[in-house]
C-alpha cells in the first residue's frame, strides 16, 4: 500500500491526536504499518487484535480513505426469535379471546403455554404494547337525558362560578360502620408492616353529611343516625347558618330521593338563596366532594378502630377540624367539550366490542 505525503500526515494527526478515540488510533496505526511493508500477521501480533480485522480496514481505506477510519462497521442485528405474526397472534389473543380453562384472566405463564413460547417473551410483548390483563378499571356511562345539559351547567359553575355566590358540592356518606378490630395490631417499624387483624366487630353505623366549598376547601360536615329528608334538611340548616347570607348558594349534589321530596322543596321555597344543581345519572365524579370522601375513607375510616359510633363520630369530627384548618382546594380543570368528546367515544366503542 503507498501513501502520499498528505494521507501520511493525516494518519500521524490521528495517531497523536489527543482527542482520537483509541480505536480510530489503532485503524490509522493499522494503515501506515501497512505502508510501511509490515506483514498483516506482524501488525495484528504487535497491535493485539485479529488479523481479519487488519484486512477489514484495509479494504475500508482503500475504498473511502480516511474517512472510513473514523466510521465504525456496521453491524447486522440479530435476528428476532419471534416473527411479527407470532406477535400479532399474541396480542390479538390477549384482547380477544380468554383462557381455555375457564378463567376470566390471562397470565404470563398461561399464555406462554397456550402460544408456545417462552413466558419471558409474553413479558417482553405485553410491555412493548402496554398490556395488563391482571388490571380491570370500573366505569359506566350515564344514559340521562339531559347528560349534555346538566354536564354543561355544573362544569360551567366550576369553571366559570357566578359573582357573589358560593359553589357548594353536598353528597352523604351513609352506613360508615364503627369497626373495633378484635386484637390490636402491631405498629409499622423499619422492615416490617404495620399489621392488623383481618376480622372486626360491628359496633353500628353513621351517615356523614358534606358540604364541599369550591372557593377554599373548607367541608361543612354532620353525622346523624339516620339517612332521610329530615336529616338532610337538618344539614341544610346548618350550611345556611354558617355560610355569608349575602351570597347566593349554589349546591351541587346528586338525584338521591331524599334530595326531591316534597318537604325539601318547600324548604327551598323559603329559602331562595339555594340552588340545586343534579348531576347526571351514574356521573358521582362530577361531584368533587367525592374526592374528600375518598380522602377521609383512606386516611382515617379505612384504617381506624372504633369501639363505638360515638367514638367514630368523634374522629371524623377531628378529621373535618383539621381539614378546615389547613383546607385543601379541588380544583376542576375539564371543560364540557372536551368530557362530551370522550364519553362518545367510549359509546362508540361499546357499541363495537361485540
Amino acid at each position: 500500500m503507498k501513501l502520499s505525503e498528505t494521507e501520511r500526515q493525516g494518519l500521524q494527526k490521528l495517531i497523536k491526536g489527543r482527542n482520537t478515540k483509541q480505536k480510530v488510533v489503532t485503524r490509522a496505526k493499522i494503515i501506515t504499518m501497512l505502508a510501511d511493508g509490515v506483514k498483516k500477521t506482524d501488525i495484528a501480533k504487535e497491535l493485539h487484535i485479529n488479523r481479519n480485522t487488519v484486512y477489514l480496514w484495509e479494504r475500508k481505506y482503500k475504498t473511502g480513505g480516511i474517512k472510513n477510519l473514523l466510521k465504525d462497521s456496521t453491524r447486522p442485528g440479530r435476528k428476532p426469535k419471534i416473527d411479527e405474526e407470532k406477535k400479532k397472534l399474541i396480542i390479538e389473543a390477549t384482547v380477544k379471546e380468554q383462557p381455555k380453562d375457564g378463567s376470566q384472566q390471562w397470565s404470563i405463564r398461561l399464555m406462554a403455554l397456550e402460544q408456545g413460547v417462552s413466558r419471558m417473551t409474553v413479558h417482553r410483548i405485553w410491555k412493548e404494547h402496554n398490556l395488563k390483563p391482571h388490571l380491570v378499571k370500573n366505569f359506566k356511562i350515564s344514559n340521562d337525558p339531559k347528560f349534555v345539559e346538566k354536564l354543561t351547567d355544573i362544569v360551567g359553575l366550576y369553571l366559570n362560578p357566578p359573582e357573589k355566590a358560593l359553589v357548594i358540592c353536598v353528597d352523604e356518606k351513609s352506613q360508615i360502620q364503627a369497626l373495633d378490630r378484635t386484637q390490636p395490631g402491631l405498629p409499622m417499624k423499619p422492615g416490617r408492616k404495620g399489621t392488623m387483624t383481618h376480622d372486626y366487630k360491628r359496633n353500628g353505623t353513621t351517615s356523614l353529611f358534606a358540604a364541599l366549598s369550591m372557593l377554599d376547601g373548607k367541608v361543612i360536615g354532620e353525622c346523624y343516625n339516620k339517612h332521610t329528608h329530615k336529616e338532610f334538611i337538618k344539614f341544610l340548616t346548618l350550611v345556611d347558618k354558617k355560610t355569608p347570607k349575602q351570597l347566593g348558594l349554589h349546591l351541587i349534589l346528586d338525584n338521591y330521593s331524599t334530595h326531591k321530596t316534597d318537604d325539601v322543596k318547600k324548604w327551598l321555597e323559603k329559602h331562595p338563596r339555594f340552588k340545586f344543581h343534579f348531576t347526571p345519572t351514574s356521573s358521582s365524579w362530577l361531584n368533587m366532594v367525592e374526592r374528600f370522601f375518598s380522602t377521609i375513607t383512606t386516611k382515617m375510616i379505612r384504617r381506624g378502630s372504633f369501639s363505638s359510633v360515638k367514638n367514630l363520630e368523634a374522629a371524623i369530627k377531628l378529621f373535618l377540624d383539621k381539614h378546615n384548618e389547613v383546607p385543601k382546594i379541588f380544583k376542576w380543570s375539564k371543560d364540557a367539550d372536551t368530557i362530551i368528546a370522550k364519553v362518545n367515544t367510549c359509546t362508540e366503542a361499546l357499541g363495537t366490542v361485540h
